[in-house]
């Protein structure tokens, strides 16, 4: 029977409360994280200039659209892992172990030569302000060194969520993020490093909680114990993760591929534009990782439903997840639109570009809570096992609108908000078919049911 030291049965009891219990550590861990990115912005911004403030936020999208790829692949892992859990399958969560960390590892090194050597070349694609793009060349070289470690970190705290565990996860990040807040005003204040501080803290930061959550699988007796010997890839594992992981993956590079078109925008206005929006788009991180927190839930508690044969509960895990991210972009996303103006000053003292962050504010966080319902609604696609419908879905209606969206509208009226506006537009209609698709393979399924019942 697959146990861990600190598992947790996803498939029985009051769905809500599991929910919840499950989906506050984790968005305390993601929050946790933003907030720690936060500290890196606002120490830029109020001790190294507005200019370095708008390198290390220029960089956002690019990182994103290099990472997220292999973030996609270690959803695989959770997905994997938690219907082998669900399965009480421990071959199963024991291979998928061996072959998560392998490939966070692998994973990690290819995206560190990668980001090192391309990193310049890629920032003048993305038309990065001349007086911007050498701090943030040097940021980006920096902050790939240490991708090992990040992958790392994401692959093995995807396994611990896998069997329920989120907590851990969150003490890893917690000591982390505190040592990278010291090492910020040590390397950026005390030494005047700039950006190239911030970056280095970064790396030593995430090497800490890397090593931490890799120690706990180490510790483990059961199923989801690592052995360092025996690393390597399994090959039913391993493509168990790419069919689920390699879909997720290419949509959140795709996804981050149209944000490096709109950002290229954006840097077409100017340093003032681009450090407004940075500090704008690191307040909405957090909103959006609450609501994150819920459609992770919805892909783990699907995946474990799934394959402890529990088909009853599925309905029950989809919608409880909604409406807590519903509740929580509600909330929260207001909340940030209300206190805009003010948030923004932790950010940068200069009113231009407080004024600027807070005009793509108040369209993202006002509707954040649509990019929660799609989400969420995608994740529970996913922990059905239908991981490339979701990915054309999202495509379709969210990136190519997008940049179909640039092409067109925004060359008639060239403004930030012409730009900003995408974002719920392509958020209400991929929601509405990803609802759809939802609706039709959970009809498929009840068919299917009722067919072996008959048989």
């Amino acid at each position: 029977m697959a146990q861990t030291s600190r598992s947790a049965d996803l498939t029985s009891g009051p769905m809500l409360q599991k929910i919840i219990l499950f989906s506050i550590p984790l968005a305390a861990s993601s929050i946790l994280q933003l907030l720690f990115n936060a500290a890196d912005v606002v120490v830029v911004g109020r001790f190294a200039g507005s200019t370095a403030l708008a390198a290390v936020g220029s960089n956002g999208s690019l990182i994103n659209l290099l990472v997220n790829l292999f973030v996609g692949l270690s959803l695989g892992a959770n997905v994997v892992a938690a219907r082998c859990f669900g399965a009480k399958d421990d071959r199963g969560v024991q291979d998928t172990v061996q072959t998560s960390v392998t490939l966070g590892l692998v994973s990690g090194v290819l995206l560190a030569v990668v980001g090192f050597f391309a990193a310049r070349g890629l920032l003048e694609l993305m038309s990065c302000p001349e007086d911007v793009i050498d701090l943030s060349a040097l940021y980006l070289k920096i902050y790939f060194i240490g991708m090992p470690m990040t992958m790392l970190y994401n692959f093995s705290s995807a396994l611990l969520r896998a069997v329920g565990d989120t907590k851990r996860p969150l003490y890893c990040l917690a000591a982390a993020g505190l040592i990278n807040v010291v090492l910020n005003l040590v390397f950026v204040i005390g030494f005047s490093m700039s950006v190239a501080g911030v970056a280095l803290a970064t790396i030593i930061s995430q090497t800490v909680s890397a090593c931490m959550v890799t120690r706990m699988l180490m510790k483990e007796e059961g199923a989801l114990h690592l052995d360092l010997h025996h690393l390597g890839f399994h090959m039913g594992a391993l493509k168990q993760i790419l069919l689920i992981g390699l879909p997720a993956g290419l949509q959140s590079t795709v996804f981050s591929l149209s944000n490096v078109v709109i950002q290229s925008a954006i840097n077409s206005f100017g340093s003032t534009v681009v450090a407004g929006s940075s500090a704008s788009a690191n307040l909405e991180g957090f909103v959006y990782t609450a609501m994150n927190a819920f459609s992770q839930a919805a892909v783990t508690f699907t995946s474990q439903n799934m394959g402890a044969r529990k088909y009853q509960n599925l309905n029950r895990v989809v919608l409880n997840c909604l409406l807590c991210a519903i509740v929580t972009g509600v909330v929260l996303g207001g909340g940030a639109v209300l206190a805009g103006a003010q948030l923004l000053h932790f950010y940068s003292s200069d009113a231009a570009v407080i004024a600027a962050g807070y005009e793509r504010l108040r369209v993202i966080c006002g509707t954040y809570l649509l990019c929660g319902i799609m989400d969420t609604l995608a994740s529970s696609l996913r922990g059905l096992g239908y991981s490339v419908l979701p990915m054309v879905v999202s495509l379709v209606g969210s990136c190519l609108l997008r940049l179909v969206w640039i092409a067109t509208i925004f060359q008639l009226n060239r403004t930030p908000f012409m730009l900003y506006i995408s974002y719920p537009i392509s958020w209400v209609l991929t929601a509405a078919v990803h609802l759809a698709c939802l609706l039709v393979v959970r009809h498929k399924m009840r068919q299917r049911g009722q067919t072996l019942q008959a048989a």
